[in-house]
């Protein structure tokens, strides 16, 4: 197996309420089963998987790809590289898209994105939704939580006034309180936003249990790596869990995750944590996988100023093509 580092600019720096993010650092893994190539990524992300250096350690004490998907279970972002390659590798040997190959039961050739817009003023926001719904995108999820809740607010109405028919979400990052979250709901509402992701921190599923009910749904994102769709199903704290390949480990534990959540009533939806082309690809052929999944969190490859595979995983009037050759990606 061979280990290549990668680093991948931002092409301007991603604000959030969790803080900033300017580029992206990360492996790509290549391996051969039986003669046939598999290519993986593993891009890890502060917060949401282990350090970049704990990520190379625990790719360089692989001797066995294979037997490496056990024992990477507390390195997310090596694991999901590792299990990539073996994946693509699998999907090429049995001469399918990867999407068939995890269980997909139907061609698919695009699925639904939705557009990400960062902290912005009211006026820049709404500029940007308008852009995006230009571009086709059916959904917008607006990143909240920098500024005060009065802020957000406007922005929010800013870019409901702009776009009154797509889909609207929030993202806070797990930026509130209590009380803020309950106020933010009640104005969303009049808002027509379907959802907030990660309204407040991850340790508490019994504040995100008491939002529930009401207009404005609940998404857990963090949360979801905190306690586990498990707990998360048993305290009925989210309408919508936000499934991330790279912080769970591997497009094929988020994919199970996926499906047990929608058999338990949650809906699923598939991001990404701004990774390179060929994890992206992965994420897309991961949601291409479950049936009737809603707009997903992968246009994230604009946000780069250079890619693994500039011609790949790119979004276009709101979806992204699911690749139909053999595997993951063709080789480049």
């Amino acid at each position: 197996m061979r280990v290549d580092r990668f680093s991948l600019p931002l092409a301007r720096p991603l604000d959030t309420a969790a803080g900033s993010i300017e580029r992206r650092d990360g492996f790509l893994v290549k391996l051969e089963l039986d003669g046939i190539p598999g290519v993986g990524e593993a891009t890890p992300l502060a917060g949401w998987t282990e350090s970049r250096s704990a990520c190379a350690a625990a790719l360089e004490s692989v001797s066995d790809p294979e037997e490496a998907l056990v024992s990477l279970g507390e390195t997310p972002a090596a694991r999901h590289g590792v299990s990539l390659a073996v994946l693509d590798a699998r999907a090429r040997t049995a001469e399918e898209p990867l999407y068939r190959y995890l269980g997909g039961e139907k061609g698919v050739e695009s699925v639904p994105v939705n557009a990400t817009l960062g902290d912005a003023t009211p006026a820049d926001t709404a500029t940007a939704a308008e852009q995006a719904v230009a571009d086709g995108y059916p959904a917008l999820k607006v990143k909240v939580g920098a500024r005060s809740l009065t802020a957000d607010i406007e922005r929010i109405e800013a870019v409901r006034d702009a776009c009154p028919d797509v889909e609207l979400r929030a993202d806070a990052n797990g930026a509130w309180d209590q009380p803020t979250a309950e106020r933010a709901f009640e104005a969303f509402a009049g808002f027509d936003v379907s959802f907030v992701e990660q309204p407040l921190s991850a340790d508490t599923l019994t504040g995100h249990a008491a939002l529930r009910g009401g207009e404005v749904g609940v998404g857990l994102d963090e949360g979801l790596l905190e306690h586990g769709l498990d707990a998360i199903l048993e305290a009925d704290a989210a309408d919508v869990v936000v499934c991330k390949p790279m912080a769970l480990g591997g497009v094929d534990r988020a994919r199970e995750i996926a499906l047990q959540a929608r058999a338990g009533g949650v809906d699923p939806i598939i991001t990404t944590t701004i990774d390179g082309a060929v994890a992206r690809a992965g994420a897309v052929h991961l949601a291409a996988s479950i049936p009737d999944v809603r707009p997903c969190g992968l246009a994230t490859g604009g946000l780069l100023a250079e890619d693994l595979r500039p011609d790949m995983a790119v979004a276009d009037e709101g979806s992204m093509a699911v690749p139909q050759g053999k595997g993951n990606i063709p080789p480049s």
